[in-house]
């Protein structure tokens, strides 16, 4: 389980240093190999091939009303390896899509990780904020 935030940078060539706490797992887990594609709030996913696999195989199967979003998904996806000084190269288009330039932010997410500008993040995390407690949360307790 992936979890917690890292500030980073990406390189002149759109290239990603992959945390330490993050990299041993990845090594041993998917063999450093990863996919990277859209989300739907403007960030990217970056998925550990083997949940990549079941995600994908989840996304193939929806009907036909979800073309579109099947394309979003499986059509923007790329297949990644992290190289022997321990980064992931994010294609130019991925990088379009996701607004992202230099600074990033790196999030956990279970299963897979979050991809976002830091700037946009942290304008979504504030839209997020100010929106306050969806009704699913209101009986959790902290």
């Amino acid at each position: 389980m992936f979890q917690g935030a890292s500030a980073l940078a990406l390189d002149a060539k759109g290239r990603l240093s992959v945390p330490a706490r993050h990299r041993d797992v990845l090594m041993a887990t998917a063999n450093g190999q990863l996919t990277v594609t859209k989300h739907p709030d403007g960030c990217l996913m970056l998925f550990p091939r083997p949940a990549w696999e079941g995600f994908r195989d989840r996304i193939a199967a929806l009907p036909m009303s979800a073309s579109g979003w099947k394309r979003i998904f499986l059509g923007s996806a790329m297949d990644v390896e992290i190289d022997g000084s321990s980064r992931v190269l994010i294609s130019p288009e991925l990088r379009a899509a996701a607004g992202l330039t230099r600074d990033v932010m790196l999030l956990g997410m279970g299963s897979h990780f979050e991809l976002w500008d830091a700037q946009r993040h942290a304008a979504h995390e504030a839209e997020v904020m100010q929106q306050g407690m969806p009704e699913v949360l209101k009986d959790f307790t902290f």
